[in-house]
């Protein structure tokens, strides 16, 4: 009996979604609630599971089709065998048409990879989501590289290591692949098709790449922020020495009792939240003719992942502890490298912190996330000579950006709430005696 697999709910307000990869094709045996396609989202990638264990028998959307919210993808038959299945629906077995001929690979690429992969190469199409991120990321052909994991699969490190061989120009150590069977007739294997010739010297490229849909969303997100809020910003600068020294002080000891690093970010969520008690303004939101403000506080803590900037959302950050915020933030870091987190985990944001200051940045003016009315911009630490008592000194100096909705928050709440802030983190016993 076939069974539909269906394109399952992808979270509030979104109602479709990008078939972005088939991880198994028609003809392949799958366990129930297994993988068996990659969807793609406006915030995050899903897998869709089987519902029923049997043998993939049809796929109805092709790779890069738009789906909606309960569309039939494929089919799964739960008394059907693997060996018994065709491979392509339509397609007919023969021996100038095998099963799986004329399929595409899920994430190869390469006009001249065989047609069907050698035998115990089957992992090449049922990669992780983090590895088949980093073949597609770095633009490297995975039937080419040698897998170190468990039976021979490719891992995260292989396809990094492949493509740090690649840029050097180096060649990756490749797998040695099964030779082919002489057809019926005994005439000859064909030979392989030639390899594609080197770029010349001074040879000017181009190459064009489709926008996800989280780089879609991103960029129309952005520019609505633009042309909608009254965006202003307002700076200052933050002496960094104490914050520095109660790190360098209790790290050890805050890592031994948590299991988890101190770092910078839990002081400044836990200023933000002191802030906007002062200032609730800037953790509002307008809709339509109401100002909505809340006793609550819901970070958006930016992150990168491999597709780009994504914001998870550290909730009620105003009643948790340092190592809370730490844990939380440092679990939301790992599951975008992997590419694991989920809508609900980035939604319902009212505040946003984005650290620049990782990659270097000096200054900059962050844009709003719709339809949070302020975004705290944090950079780069730099030692430089400010005047204290009279005196030059050098401290560790670190600007800080707030970015705020200018029809919601007035300028001297939004400096106010900067000051806040300043001064939390430059006395960071104030966030001990709520003061």
């Amino acid at each position: 009996m076939a069974t539909d697999v269906k394109v399952p709910a992808l979270g509030e307000s979104i109602t479709e979604g990008t078939l972005a990869q088939w991880l198994k094709k028609a003809g392949d045996a799958v366990a129930a609630d297994e993988p068996i396609a990659s969807l793609e989202t406006d915030k995050v990638t899903v897998d869709v599971p089987s519902p029923v264990a049997g043998v993939l028998t049809e796929t109805v959307a092709k790779e890069g089709d738009t789906v909606a919210v309960g569309a039939v993808i494929a089919r799964v038959d739960e008394g059907a065998t693997a060996a018994s299945t065709p491979a392509e629906k339509g397609a007919e077995t023969s021996p100038t048409n095998p099963p799986g001929a004329g399929e595409t690979p899920a994430v190869r690429g390469d006009e001249n990879a065989p047609d069907a992969a050698p035998q115990g190469d089957d992992h090449i199409t049922t990669l992780s989501p983090a590895v088949r991120r980093a073949v597609l990321e770095h633009h490297v052909d995975p039937t080419a590289i040698r897998g170190t994991g468990r039976d021979g699969r490719i891992t995260k490190d292989d396809v990094l290591a492949a493509a740090k061989a690649k840029e050097s120009g180096a060649e990756p150590e490749a797998k040695a692949p099964a030779a082919p069977a002489a057809p019926a007739g005994g005439a000859a294997p064909a030979a392989p098709a030639a390899a594609k010739p080197a770029a010349a010297p001074g040879e000017r490229r181009e190459e064009r790449v489709k926008m996800s849909r989280l780089r879609q969303t991103v960029a129309k997100r952005l520019k609505e922020a633009q042309n909608t809020a009254a965006m202003l910003t307002t700076f200052n600068d933050v002496d960094m020495s104490a914050v520095m020294e109660a790190r360098s002080r209790y790290k050890d000891l805050f890592e031994k009792k948590h299991g988890i690093r101190l770092g910078f970010m839990s002081f400044f969520v836990k200023a933000v939240a002191l802030a906007v008690r002062d200032v609730p303004a800037v953790n509002a939101s307008l809709e339509g003719d109401e100002i909505v403000y809340r006793d609550y506080l819901d970070v958006s803590v930016a992150v990168s992942a491999p597709k780009g900037l994504v914001v998870p959302v550290v909730r009620n950050a105003q009643a948790m502890s340092f190592a809370e915020i730490e844990k939380t933030i440092a679990e939301y870091g790992r599951k975008a490298k992997e590419g694991t987190l989920t809508v609900d985990e980035m939604t319902g944001g009212t505040f946003t912190i984005s650290n620049g200051g990782v990659f270097g940045s000096l200054l900059s003016t962050p844009i709003l996330n719709p339809p949070q009315s302020g975004v705290l911009g944090m950079h780069r630490i730099e030692e430089r000579p400010v005047a204290i008592d009279g005196q030059v000194v050098i401290r560790p100096m670190m600007y800080l950006a707030l970015s705020y909705d200018h029809r919601l928050v007035d300028g001297r709440e939004a400096v106010t709430f900067l000051v806040r802030v300043k001064e939390a983190i430059e006395d960071p016993t104030r966030l001990l005696i709520d003061l």
